[in-house]
C-alpha cells in the first residue's frame, strides 16, 4: 500500500533534530512522498530544500494568511520565481484565516487576490488554507471569472461547503480532525465528497490524529487518517490509497 501526504511541514524547525528518522518511519509505513508547503519566503526556501533532498517529496510556495501583513510586493516578485522551481507543484498554502484576528480581513483579501493572480500567471494549482473564514473564500471565488484549480488543505467545514469547493473544481484534503471522536460534521464531509476529488494530509508536525493526538505529527502518520477515511466510506485502506495517491498525483502534476 502506497501513500501521499498531500499537505506537511517537514521544513519545520521540529523536525531539525531527528528529519532523517521521521523520513525512515514514514517510507516504513508506505508514504512514498509528500508536499512540503511554506507560509512565507523563508519557509518556501525551506520547503524547496526538502524536495531537493528527500525523494518523493516536492514543495509549494507562498504566503500564508498569518503572514499576510508582511508581504510585499518584492515578495511577490521574489515568490514568482520560487513557482519557477522544477520541484515547486503549487501556489500555497495561502487563503483566509479568522480564527485569531479578524482585523486584517481586507489585508488577507488583498494579499489573497495578488497570489491567485500570479497562479494564473505561472499556471499552477493553489493549496488554500481557510480557517472560519469559508463565507468569504466562496463569494471571491465565485466572483472570479477564471480561477486556478488546486487543494481545500485541512477541511474545516460542513458537507454542503465541501461540495461547493468540488463544484468549482477543487480537491478535498483532510487530516488528523477526521480521527477524533466529536467530528460528525467532518465525516459528514468526508462521505460527501465525490471519490476522484479526496485527498489525505497530515499537516505535521501540527494535528496528529488518533492514536497519536497531542503528540508532534509526522507524515507516517497520514495512514491514521487514510483508514478513518477508508472507514467511512466503506473501502478497504488499499483502494483508498490507491484512490487518493492517484487525486493527488493529477492536483498536483506529478
Amino acid at each position: 500500500m502506497e501513500l501521499m501526504d498531500a499537505h506537511c511541514h517537514l521544513d519545520d524547525a521540529q523536525f531539525d533534530a531527528d528529519r532523517e528518522n521521521v523520513y525512515a518511519r514514514m517510507l516504513e509505513n508506505g508514504v512514498v512522498g509528500g508536499v512540503d508547503c511554506g507560509s512565507d519566503i523563508e519557509s518556501a526556501q525551506k520547503a524547496i530544500w526538502i524536495a531537493e533532498n528527500y525523494q518523493g517529496f516536492y514543495a509549494a510556495a507562498g504566503f500564508h494568511p498569518h503572514e499576510a501583513e508582511r508581504m510585499t510586493a518584492d515578495d511577490l516578485c521574489t515568490l514568482k520565481k520560487l513557482l519557477a522551481h522544477p520541484r515547486v507543484k503549487a501556489l500555497g498554502e495561502i487563503g483566509l484565516d479568522y480564527y485569531y484576528d479578524g482585523d486584517y480581513k481586507e489585508t488577507q483579501k488583498r494579499v489573497l487576490r495578488d497570489q491567485l493572480q500570479l497562479a494564473l500567471e505561472m499556471d499552477m494549482p493553489v493549496v488554500y488554507h481557510i480557517r472560519d473564514a469559508h463565507g468569504d473564500m466562496v463569494e471571491m471565488l465565485r466572483a472570479m471569472p477564471k480561477r486556478p484549480g488546486g487543494v481545500v488543505h485541512c477541511f474545516s467545514g460542513s458537507a454542503e461547503t465541501a461540495l461547493e469547493y468540488v463544484r468549482m473544481g477543487y480537491y478535498i484534503s483532510f487530516a488528523g480532525p477526521l480521527t477524533f471522536k466529536k467530528a460528525p460534521q467532518l465525516e459528514r464531509a468526508c462521505c460527501a465528497v465525490p471519490e476522484d476529488r479526496l485527498l489525505v494530509e497530515t499537516d505535521s508536525p501540527y494535528m496528529a490524529p488518533v492514536p497519536n493526538r497531542g503528540k508532534r505529527n509526522e507524515p507516517a502518520n497520514v495512514r491514521y487518517v487514510l483508514e478513518k477515511m477508508a472507514v467511512l466510506r466503506g473501502k478497504t485502506p488499499e483502494e483508498m490509497a490507491r484512490i487518493t495517491l492517484s487525486n493527488t498525483k493529477r492536483v498536483y502534476r506529478l
